[in-house]
């Protein structure tokens, strides 16, 4: 078989099948949702705090020179800062005299005209759906990589993201649901954001050696996006309740988000990924 083809149906099953995966979490019913969701959340931040710090940023770092270390670094800190104006811009984008639609229905304004809500979690979606086709397009590349090496390798790349975005892929219908997005929208743009797996996968097959240099500062970018949103959206949002019993669960699932991935990847490993 033809080994752009093979990219093609390899890199969409790697995205689109996790996706699909995870969607069975849209089929509870919505007070059976609405009570997993919190528990979501926490497993979210394990899992993206995991994902950025256990498998990008170090693979980011491990392709490249010692010398440019220090601009691999200010990229990270340069994404962070730039996910922050980005998300302010989301939220003046939808606050103007006093009506907030970024702050749902909940938010609150007082006499001079100033929203009061939840505007960081509810923006959060927008920027998962962003860090998630950064983080899908490098998987794209990596797969493409493989397959150019050796198309038993590229299989096996591609199960193994499917496996290792599924747990990931949770998380984000959890954050979506709890931006606001209806269970259509989540997983319509969801699997939209897959699809720039096949998007990285096409270009990598055609200009790979051109890619190659660029990639580090795209894992850069997406480890960047996925620290904001769990350490300035999704990790105030817990702090909400503040009994022993909610907290210790909440410690639990972070706890659960971080192994899983870091097991993921260690199997990955392994299997010389």
């Amino acid at each position: 078989m033809n080994l752009l083809l093979l990219i093609i149906i390899f890199t969409a099953v790697g995205g689109v099948l996790s996706v699909m995966a995870a969607s069975v979490f849209l089929l509870l019913r919505d007070h059976h949702r609405n009570a997993v969701l919190p528990h979501g959340i926490s497993f979210a931040i394990g899992a993206l705090l995991a994902v950025a710090f256990w498998g990008l940023i170090p693979e980011a770092f491990e392709k490249i020179k010692p010398e440019q270390f220090q601009s691999l670094s200010g990229t990270i800190l340069a994404g962070i800062l730039g996910f922050f104006v980005l998300e302010k811009l989301l939220i003046w984008r939808h606050c103007h005299y006093g009506r907030c639609e970024a702050h749902g229905d909940d938010s609150q304004v007082d006499h001079h005209g100033h929203s009061h809500g939840h505007g960081r979690v509810k923006s959060a979606g927008a920027l998962i759906i962003l860090g998630d086709s950064i983080h899908n397009f490098v998987d794209g590349v990596l797969i493409a990589a493989a397959f150019l090496t050796d198309v038993q390798l590229g299989i096996v790349t591609s199960l193994a993201v499917a496996a290792h975005e599924i747990p990931q892929e949770v998380g984000d219908f959890a954050i979506l649901l709890d931006s606001g997005y209806s269970r259509g929208k989540a997983l319509f743009y969801n699997v939209l954001a897959s699809f720039t797996t096949v998007l990285g996968g096409v270009l990598a097959y055609f200009s790979l050696e051109d890619l190659h240099d660029s990639l580090p500062y795209f894992l850069a970018l997406a480890a960047s996006s996925f620290i904001y949103i769990a350490v300035a959206d999704l990790i105030p949002s817990l702090h909400t309740k503040t009994d022993m019993k909610t907290s210790l669960q909440q410690i639990a699932l972070i706890a659960a988000g971080v192994l899983l991935i870091c097991s993921l990847h260690g199997i990955a490993h392994n299997m010389e990924i």
